[in-house]
């Protein structure tokens, strides 16, 4: 077989980019850290308020703990449960879904999310709020 003189012009599908690959990792580290960084927040400011509203309880579970005492405290205080509850829940939202990016890979639909997101920041340019951590080669 004949091979032609010139060579076809190669195009360079931004999925097969090495700085593209970079820029969707940094977008995913971006956001474990923001992920994380919420429940900080969370319990830095949401668990406090919720315990301050369960001062009482807390002191005479302190004293005289039951399962009971326990029940009390959730039933006849649901603001300061639900604000607990929502603290836990979104601790183990983010280790279970970090521990599968960990474990099993990306899948490939949160892969797609990530760089179709970073398609449209590099669109953007640098107007976009993530161009500085994300735009950089």
């Amino acid at each position: 077989m004949e091979q032609p003189d010139t060579k076809m012009p190669q195009t360079t599908h931004p999925d097969l980019d090495p700085t593209f690959k970079a820029q969707v990792k940094r977008l995913h580290k971006l956001t474990v850290y923001g992920r994380w960084l919420l429940v900080g927040i969370l319990w830095l400011t949401l668990a406090p308020l919720s315990l301050w509203g369960w001062q009482y309880e807390l002191s005479l579970m302190r004293s005289h703990f039951t399962w009971a005492a326990l029940r009390y405290a959730i039933v006849y205080n649901r603001l300061p449960a639900l604000g607990l509850a929502f603290c836990i829940g979104m601790t183990v939202a983010v280790l279970v879904w970090q521990s599968r990016n960990v474990i099993w890979g990306l899948p490939p639909q949160e892969e797609h999310r990530l760089e179709q997101q970073v398609r449209r920041i590099s669109q953007q340019g640098p107007s976009h709020p993530l161009w500085k951590w994300i735009g950089k080669p």
